[in-house]
């Protein structure tokens, strides 16, 4: 029962938004008997400032899911984030602290980074390809950037959102070998679509297939179909391979344990999900 105890997560966005958070979480969280619950809310970029800040005064709040367009303008708006915030220039989870101040992190790259490791592929001193720098290629690469790995290239028709996430990872992650300009896979261990290429019937591909080596591990972000035809490329090449959905679901454990609630895994959510497309 939903009463003024019951701890709420805000999932903010613009108002014509399609919020499936509450289809994964809210299942999840009447079979596992915890008194939370997701409520989508919708607000224009001209409140959004004035609306967080409004959020956090509930008295029951634990925590808030941010999506677009909000991603980016949160982080000016919070006292404190973390490194794979700072890297991928946007935020999509904050809590309050005990004193008060708000604070974000970002997880959308969190969700792909644990899929992969869940498969075996252990992260550590591997060279990446990371191809598309847009919000969610560079979640991804703030990710795997915190996850260890010794190398980064990164490509994008757009070169100057390219070389700003090239920038933004030497600046935090200064280990870290990063390289722009190329999508050919050769020579690296992991390679990433993080393009909506492969969405449409007729796509192009990311990047020259014949290139890659079946020891190579190819990851995908695009959800609308389970196997691309990226994917099914790689697969036919031997490679070991990730799906788009896999990121979904994988990151929400990790704000389950952010926002200090009980945790799950990928597969419990897949199993009690509602979601009526299939994703």
């Amino acid at each position: 029962m939903i009463n003024g105890n019951t701890e709420l997560i805000a999932h903010i966005g613009y108002p014509t938004h399609t919020f499936k958070s509450p289809m994964i979480y809210n299942p999840y969280f009447e079979e596992a008997g915890i008194n939370a619950v997701v409520v989508p809310m919708g607000c224009t970029g001209e409140n959004y400032p004035t609306f967080l800040r409004s959020v956090f005064t509930l008295e029951n709040i634990r925590g808030a899911l941010i999506t677009m367009p909000h991603k980016v303008s949160t982080v000016d708006l919070l006292d404190e984030v973390t490194a794979a915030v700072r890297v991928a220039g946007a935020c999509n989870a904050v809590k309050r602290l005990p004193d008060g101040r708000l604070v974000g992190d970002m997880f959308d790259g969190a969700g792909f980074v644990r899929g992969v490791q869940r498969k075996g592929f252990a992260l550590t001193g591997k060279r990446v390809l990371v191809v598309g720098t847009g919000g969610v290629g560079s979640a991804i690469a703030a990710s795997l950037a915190g996850a260890g790995i010794a190398a980064i290239s990164l490509f994008d028709v757009n070169p100057a959102s390219c070389h700003a996430l090239a920038q933004r990872l030497k600046e935090n992650h200064p280990q870290i070998e990063v390289r722009t300009g190329s999508n050919d896979p050769a020579d690296h261990d992991l390679v990433v679509n993080a393009t909506p290429m492969g969405m449409s019937d007729g796509d192009p591909l990311p990047l020259d297939v014949s290139r890659l080596s079946s020891d190579t591990f190819v990851g995908e972000v695009v959800m609308k179909r389970e196997t691309t035809a990226f994917l099914a490329a790689a697969q036919a090449r031997g490679c070991r391979t990730q799906v788009g959905t896999d990121m979904l679901f994988e990151q929400i454990p990790a704000y389950l344990e952010y926002f200090a609630l009980p945790t799950t895994t990928a597969d419990v959510l897949r199993r009690v999900a509602q979601l009526s497309d299939g994703a």
